[in-house]
């Protein structure tokens, strides 16, 4: 069960009112919400396709915006982590390597799940009709689904931990619940994908 007064205790180290924890916030939020409404558009116009000459090079702007994003998303999230105070209690150096070894295994996450994937199957491909051969089982989807998503949250929460910052906590918390809507969005769009695919392969 979750100790609720722990909880209160916690995040009563936080100011949600700060500029910095709100523009994280909504960096957070932002993400995985153009992405998403970009890809679909793209899906349903093939505007930047037309634009960009190819999909491939549509495909490949569109990752790069979302490198971007994320980039800044990063560097939100560090800001509003130094502006508000630390837990003593966990300012140690077993919090601090703790945290380094969670951020480790979420970087193994994300770049195991790139190399996977390749850089249009992670940046949404798929929607741009660049359809992979099949579905990718191998590490680290063998392991858990959609790890880049998990991995990143991983690695967000490695870097609370190692700076001792209730406000990292809490915008881990929003990063998670961020990508789990995502995924809700995301999987059975992409998975209607690939079942008209394999009915077209089938009709020929």
């Amino acid at each position: 069960q979750v100790d609720v007064a722990a909880m209160v205790q916690l995040f009563g180290y936080v100011d949600v009112t700060d500029t910095g924890f709100i523009v994280a916030v909504l960096s957070i939020a932002f993400n995985p919400l153009f992405w998403n409404v970009v890809a679909r558009w793209e899906h349903r116009t093939r505007a930047l396709s037309q634009v960009f000459g190819s999909p491939h090079a549509a495909c490949y702007c569109l990752g790069a915006a979302i490198l971007v994003l994320n980039c800044v998303r990063s560097h939100c999230f560090t800001e509003a982590m130094k502006s508000q105070p630390k837990l003593e209690g966990w300012d140690c150096q077993w919090t601090y390597y703790s945290g380094l070894a969670i951020s480790a295994v979420g970087t193994v996450f994300v770049i195991s799940s790139f190399l996977a994937l390749g850089f249009t199957g992670t940046f949404l491909g798929d929607y741009f009709g660049i359809l992979m051969e099949e579905k990718v089982t191998s590490f680290p989807f063998s392991v858990l689904d959609n790890p880049m998503y998990w991995g990143s949250t991983a690695i967000y929460l490695g870097w609370s931990l190692m700076h001792a910052s209730p406000a990292g906590l809490l915008l881990t918390a929003v990063v998670a619940i961020s990508y789990t809507i995502a995924v809700l969005y995301e999987g059975p769009f992409t998975e209607e994908i690939y079942r008209r695919k394999q009915k077209g392969v089938k009709s020929k």
